[in-house]
């Protein structure tokens, strides 16, 4: 059961950037970037592939065969752009999106935990 509540806390972690793109408005309101701004088709890129993230986390709630995979996808995603913002100089505008990253590496931990180390 707590490993499905960690899932379903890297799924709320992701879902707000993922409603981007449903709801472009919060492009602007999590990355500050301008509609008008040909960055903005990037961001709403990115928000697509956040739900990627968000179905496999939903998934890895659902079937725990998925787990490994879905630790992997979401590892990246999170890593990933904790370094690139680490590397960058910290962007006070992405601070926010690195503060709730970091906030779900425990959890991110604790699943990978439980997909590759608990029961092997």
């Amino acid at each position: 059961m707590i490993t499905k509540i960690c899932w379903g806390i890297l799924l709320a972690i992701h879902s707000i950037p993922a409603l981007a793109l449903f709801r472009p408005v919060l492009i602007s309101k999590i990355y500050h970037v301008d509609a008008a701004s040909p960055l903005f088709l990037l961001l709403q890129h990115r928000a697509a592939l956040f739900l990627v993230i968000c179905v496999m986390c939903v998934w890895s709630i659902v079937r725990p065969e998925t787990r490994p995979l879905a630790t992997v996808a979401v590892g990246v995603s999170m890593l990933s752009f904790l370094w690139l913002y680490w590397a960058s100089g910290s962007p006070p505008a992405l601070r926010s999106i690195a503060l709730a990253d970091l906030a779900g590496l425990p959890f991110l931990a604790f699943v990978g935990w439980q997909a590759f180390g608990a029961t092997r």
